[in-house]
């Protein structure tokens, strides 16, 4: 099996999961695939839509104290909470991780999944999971987040890039390259597919993302700006 690292879902954090829900459907076109049960006991509910073989998630905390719901009052209501990319070797990137002093915040087993969750105060700006589902090769095939018939509410575009935001930039992509063990270039670390860019900002945050697909100009969802490649 040929390695791979791809950027493959972007997860976004709301207190109206319905309003927001909408507001994808309606400025993106794109269809609801999956709500995960397995959601459930961290306090949350969610839901994902597909971008071709990619996923924009939203989750909403359903009881007070949960990590979801003191980003939000963190941060009030906006940016981005985790990058989420798909590789054929989570446990050993998680391990490489461990090397670098990044702790793992959270391990997620069941059926033909794993995910790894890295801490975002270790890796500054939002939280990396590194994900494989079993037979996942194939960006068309199985992939667990999304549930077991995703395929059916695919729709096109292409989950291009994120836009991660901070003071210095070339130092956390430095960080970031180190950790995915990519190299950097102006900024940019690419993937197999997709892309993560940092930018300047007054602060460490993941701000934007970027798509092929019809965006009207710039609309924001979850407090984060989505804008089409050309926009």
């Amino acid at each position: 099996m040929k390695p791979y690292l791809r950027l493959r879902q972007v997860c976004l954090i709301s207190a109206d999961l319905a309003g927001e829900s909408a507001r994808i459907k309606a400025s993106l076109g794109l269809q609801e695939c999956y709500r995960d049960p397995n959601v459930g006991k961290y306090g949350l509910e969610n839901v994902l839509f597909p971008v071709g073989s990619s996923f924009i998630e939203i989750v909403a905390p359903t009881r007070p104290g949960t990590a979801a719901g003191r980003f939000l009052e963190r941060h009030g209501g906006r940016y981005g909470y985790m990058v989420i990319l798909d590789c054929d070797d989570p446990e050993r990137r998680q391990a490489h991780a461990a090397s670098l002093g990044v702790r793992t915040a959270n391990l997620i087993r069941h059926g033909d999944y794993l995910g790894v969750q890295l801490h975002p105060k270790d890796t500054g700006a939002a939280m990396i999971e590194f994900n494989r589902t079993v037979g996942g090769e194939d960006p068309l095939g199985p992939y667990a987040p999304a549930g077991p018939d995703w395929q059916r509410a695919m729709r096109g575009g292409v989950l291009r890039a994120v836009e991660i935001e901070c003071p210095d930039p070339a130092a956390l992509a430095s960080q970031w390259g180190k950790i995915l063990e990519r190299p950097v270039k102006s900024e940019t670390i690419t993937l197999d597919a997709g892309e993560i860019r940092f930018l300047p900002g007054a602060k460490p945050v993941f701000a934007g993302v970027v798509l092929e697909a019809a965006v009207p100009s710039t609309v924001e969802i979850c407090g984060v700006r989505f804008r089409s490649v050309d926009a």
